[in-house]
C-alpha cells in the first residue's frame, strides 16, 4: 500500500540518523583507541577498513532481509531488530576495549595485526548492524511509492551519505569535545536503542524489543561498571589528543607528575627543580645546549611542540633573559602544563603560539633568528610529515643565528632505522654537520642496538662541535650519551638508499613500518 507522508519522512529520518551514528561511531573509534595504541596512518586503515567490512557486510545481510514479500510490518521488524544490535554492540565496545586491549596488545601479536584484531573486536558489529537498516527501508520506501523507483532510491542514499557528512562533523567539531568519546558512544547507543523502540511500537513485538534493549544494557552496564569501561582514561579530552595526568613522585622522590598524550608518556616535571630533567632525550638537549651555548646564559629558542612545557620552564627560571617561543597546536596541552605540571606561561621572555610549528615560524618577522631550534613533534610512533620534510628544514636553517643549531628527537629501530636514516639524509642537504646521538643504557652503542624502539636524537648544525663523540652530563641525573660514529652513520645512510624527504614525498609511516611489525621494513 502507499505510504503516507509520515512514513515517507520517517524512513528518510531514520536513514539519516542512522547513517550519521555510524559514522560518528568510526570518527570516535580513533580517540577510543588513542590511549591504547597511540594514533597513525595505521590506526585509522584499521579502523576504516573495519567499518567499511562492517556497512559492506551489513548491506549485503539487509539485501536479503528485504526480498519482495516483505511488507512493511517484516520490514519494520527486521529494522528494529538491526537498530538493537546496534545499540547492544556499540555499548559493548566499550566494555570490550577494557577487557580485549591488554590481552590483545600484549599477547605476543606484533603491532599492526594486534591493532587490527581489536579494531575488528569492537567496530565491525555496530557497523554490520547499522548497515542492515538502509536496504530494507530502501526497498519498504521504493514499494510504497510505485512508479517512482529511480527518484526514491535516490534520495534514500543521498540522505544516507548527507547523515554520514552530518555525523563526521559532528563527531570531530562537536561531540568529542563537548562529551568526550565515552559519552559520544553512549549517546549514539541510546539513539540506536531510541529508533529500535520507535520502529517496535506498533508491532506485537515491542515487549520482545524492550526486554532485549533492557537485558543486554543491563548486563553490560553491570560488566562495564566492574571493569570501568565508562570512565574516561583522560583527564582531558581535546580535539586533539587524550591529555593524562599522572603522579610520578614514587618513581622520583621528588614531587613530580608526568604528562601522557594519548598512551605516550610526553614529559615529565619536577614540581621544585625545574632544571631537573627526568626524560633522557630532553636531558640530552639541556646538555648540549650546555655545552655549545654556556650554562645560564640567555638564549632565543624556538621550540616545535610544548607538551608539558618542561624545557621552557627550566630555562625561563635557569636562564633568565631568554626569547623562548613555543608552538603547540593544542591549547588545552598548554593549559594542563599550567594547571597541573608547574608551568608558568606569563614567564617573561616566553611566548606560547597555539598552531602548527611550520606556520608559526613562517609567520613570524623575518629579521627574527635562534640560537636553537627543538622539534619535538613525534606522537607515539608518527611524526607529522610536513615537520620534516627538506622544506620545513630549509626554513629552520634560515632561522638560525651563526653558531645555533636543529635538534630533533627520532623513535625507530634500533638496528636499522630506515626513518632516522631517510631524515639524516634529507638534514645533510641543507647543514653541513649532522649528528646521531643515543643513551646506551636504552639503545647500546649507536649502529649496533636492538630491533626494539629506540629513541634517538639528531642534532644538526653548520659546523659539528668538535667533541669526541661522548656527552657525559653535568647537571641533574647521571647520564652520558654516545654519537654514532659519523663515517658509519654516512655509511648506513648510503646504503639504505633512504629518499630525500619533501614535502611532495614523505612516506614517514612506510619507513618505521618495521618497527610496527617487527621486521624489515
Amino acid at each position: 500500500m502507499p505510504l503516507t507522508l509520515f512514513q515517507a519522512l520517517f524512513y528518510g529520518v531514520a536513514v539519516f540518523v542512522s547513517s550519521a551514528c555510524g559514522l560518528v561511531i568510526e570518527i570516535v573509534a580513533g580517540r577510543l583507541l588513542a590511549p591504547y595504541v597511540g594514533m597513525s596512518l595505521y590506526t585509522w586503515t584499521a579502523i576504516i577498513a573495519v567499518v567499511l567490512a562492517g556497512l559492506s557486510a551489513g548491506h549485503w545481510i539487509g539485501g536479503l532481509l528485504a526480498p519482495p514479500q516483505v511488507d512493511a510490518r517484516r520490514g519494520a521488524r527486521r529494522v528494529a531488530a538491526a537498530l538493537a544490535g546496534a545499540a547492544v554492540s556499540s555499548l559493548a565496545s566499550l566494555v570490550l576495549l577494557r577487557v580485549l586491549a591488554g590481552f590483545l596488545l600484549g599477547g605476543g601479536l606484533d603491532a599492526i595485526p594486534a591493532i587490527v584484531a581489536l579494531t575488528t573486536a569492537l567496530f565491525l558489529l555496530p557497523s554490520l548492524f547499522v548497515g542492515i537498516v538502509s536496504p530494507i527501508l530502501t526497498k519498504l520506501a521504493v514499494d510504497g511509492m510505485p512508479g517512482r523507483h529511480g527518484r526514491v532510491i535516490g534520495t534514500m542514499y543521498a540522505l544516507g551519505t548527507l547523515g554520514s557528512i552530518a555525523g563526521t562533523l559532528l563527531a570531530g567539531y562537536l561531540f568529542i569535545s563537548w562529551i568526550g568519546s565515552t559519552g559520544t558512544v553512549l549517546t549514539v547507543a541510546g539513539v540506536y536503542a531510541a529508533l529500535a523502540l520507535a520502529f517496535a511500537a506498533a508491532d506485537r513485538l515491542r515487549v520482545l524489543v524492550v526486554a532485549v534493549l533492557l537485558a543486554a544494557g543491563g548486563g553490560l552496564a553491570w560488566w562495564g561498571g566492574a571493569v570501568r569501561a565508562f570512565d574516561s582514561p583522560c583527564r582531558i579530552e581535546s580535539d586533539y589528543f587524550c591529555i593524562r595526568i599522572d603522579d610520578f613522585s614514587a618513581e622520583t622522590g621528588r614531587p613530580s607528575r608526568l604528562m601522557a598524550l594519548d598512551h605516550l608518556v610526553h614529559s615529565i616535571n619536577d614540581r621544585d627543580d625545574p632544571g631537573l630533567l627526568y626524560s633522557p632525550y630532553i636531558h640530552f638537549v639541556g646538555e648540549v645546549t650546555r655545552r655549545r651555548l654556556g650554562a645560564g646564559t640567555p638564549i632565543a629558542a624556538f621550540f616545535i611542540g610544548g607538551g608539558g612545557f618542561t624545557l621552557p620552564r627550566a630555562w625561563s627560571v635557569g636562564r633568565p633573559g631568554s626569547d623562548l617561543v613555543v608552538a603547540e597546536l593544542d591549547p588545552q596541552v598548554s593549559r594542563a602544563a599550567e594547571q597541573f605540571l608547574w608551568w608558568r606561561p606569563a614567564a617573561p621572555g616566553v611566548s606560547v603560539l597555539h598552531r602548527d610549528a611550520r606556520a608559526a615560524l613562517a609567520a613570524l618577522p623575518a629579521a627574527r633568528r635562534f640560537d636553537l631550534v627543538f622539534g619535538d613533534a613525534f606522537h607515539d610512533i608518527s611524526i607529522p610529515a610536513h615537520l620534516v620534510s627538506r622544506e620545513f628544514h630549509q626554513q629552520i636553517a634560515a632561522r638560525l643565528k651563526p653558531g645555533g643549531f636543529y635538534v630533533v628527537n627520532v623513535v625507530d629501530r634500533g638496528d636499522n632505522p630506515r626513518f632516522l636514516f631517510a631524515l639524516v639524509k634529507t638534514l645533510g642537504q641543507d647543514f653541513a654537520s649532522v649528528e646521531a646521538w643515543v643513551d646506551p643504557d636504552e639503545a647500546g652503542d649507536p649502529g649496533q642496538g636492538h630491533g626494539g624502539r629506540t629513541t634517538f636524537v639528531v642534532v644538526a648544525s653548520a659546523t659539528g662541535n668538535g667533541d669526541d663523540g661522548r656527552l657525559v652530563a653535568s647537571h641533574g641525573l647521571r647520564r652520558a650519551w654516545l654519537r654514532w660514529n659519523p663515517a658509519d652513520l654516512a655509511a648506513r645512510v648510503a646504503a639504505s638508499d633512504s629518499p630525500v624527504l619533501s614535502d611532495d614525498f614523505a612516506p614517514v609511516d612506510r619507513l618505521m613500518s618495521g618497527l610496527l611489525l617487527g621486521a624489515e621494513p
